[in-house]
């Protein structure tokens, strides 16, 4: 199933100011805060250094050029995060997508690469690798793509046949043409698969309810509906809601 995605309702599950997941991705480890401290330190003894030996008359520039300096370990994550929503809010189209996993497997995905020296002086290259859970999810139409993520303990809940949900971009209006994809949740089991969590999680669990909400009333609606109808009249009503009822409008 694939439900074209108003731009409003895109642009609150993808939000152009980091969230709090996005930020703690892009936050990274230990090391990567020490880097970011580091450039921090660095970057306002320079402006003081400046500032010192050209006797600078713009105070107010030089300070809030140093504020910005002295706290870039603290907003650079959520710069890193907003750059990454911006380009994936140029997308024009989006639609939802619910399926199923055809099918998964494990790999290992080289990382980066190290080079050390060993006891006996010879260089030596240490290869970082990390275990990756790929997916195929598709539907009924026989669209399918594949999907790959770091592996998590979570992950050995997902089994094939299970429903998947996710959102859809493309520059092409009728979506024949996917761009890119996000992260992917498992309503049955409440879990979501994903490196960078592009979605406002909390908006996305809301549309995906109510869409199943709409799926499900539908066939009651016909179901009662047809009861209520006789004859030929009946037959023709119900034939013309059958071919209306494809996922063709706009959520």
């Amino acid at each position: 199933m694939l439900v074209p995605l108003t731009r409003q309702k895109f642009e609150q599950l993808v939000p152009l100011i980091a969230t709090g997941l996005q930020y703690k991705y892009y936050w990274g480890k230990f090391s990567n805060f020490l880097q970011r401290l580091l450039i921090s330190v660095v970057s306002v003894v320079v402006i003081l250094l400046v500032k010192a030996l050209f006797r600078l008359e713009f105070g107010s520039i030089v300070f809030v050029l140093g504020v910005i300096s002295a706290f870039f370990w603290l907003w650079y994550p959520v710069f890193q995060a907003s750059m990454r929503n911006i380009q994936c809010r140029r997308y024009k189209y989006s639609g939802f997508f619910r399926g199923r996993v055809l099918d998964w497997w494990i790999t290992d995905q080289l990382i980066g690469k190290q080079e050390t020296v060993n006891s006996k002086g010879e260089l030596v290259i240490v290869e970082n690798r990390e275990k990756q859970i790929n997916l195929e999810i598709g539907d009924d139409t026989g669209f399918s793509i594949e999907f790959m993520a770091p592996l998590r303990p979570a992950h050995k809940a997902i089994a094939r046949g299970q429903i998947a949900e996710m959102v859809l971009m493309s520059n092409r209006a009728d979506l024949s043409s996917i761009e890119e994809f996000s992260d992917i949740y498992f309503p049955n089991r409440n879990l979501w698969v994903s490196d960078y969590p592009y979605l406002r999680r909390d908006f996305f669990n809301e549309v995906g309810r109510r869409l199943r909400e709409d799926q499900q009333e539908r066939p009651r609606r016909r179901r009662s509906e047809g009861r209520t109808s006789g004859g030929a009249e009946g037959r023709r009503s119900r034939g013309a809601e059958e071919q209306g009822s494809g996922e063709d409008y706009r959520y």
